[in-house]
């Protein structure tokens, strides 16, 4: 399954809501170590083992309020969302823990 760029509020919630587990990774366009772990996660998303994740990028600088609301201070940021609420959380750009964080709750 492709990783979603997600471009509105409503498109977050509505797949937070909709989905039992969505991976959201918060980035940055001119941020080097999330251009780097994105092929890393993109390749993630094709496991067959993880289908039952979304797997979601969201620009911080084009939905900053989400951004905001949701206490992203440092990208990347994984968040993971579990029935629509957040279950964890990974700082900085390090493929091994986000996938470690996902199996943890699947």
């Amino acid at each position: 399954m492709p990783v979603h760029h997600v471009t509105t509020e409503a498109q977050f919630k509505s797949l937070i809501e909709e989905n039992e587990m969505v991976l959201v990774d918060f980035y940055a366009v001119w941020c080097g170590p999330c251009r780097q772990v994105a092929p890393l996660v993109e390749a993630m998303s094709e496991k067959p083992e993880y289908a039952k994740v979304k797997f979601v990028k969201i620009d911080v600088d084009e939905l900053a309020d989400v951004a905001e609301r949701e206490e992203i201070n440092a990208m990347p940021t994984f968040k993971l969302f579990k029935q629509g609420k957040a279950v964890d959380t990974v700082l900085g750009a390090n493929a091994e823990r986000v996938e470690e964080m996902v199996k943890k709750h699947l």
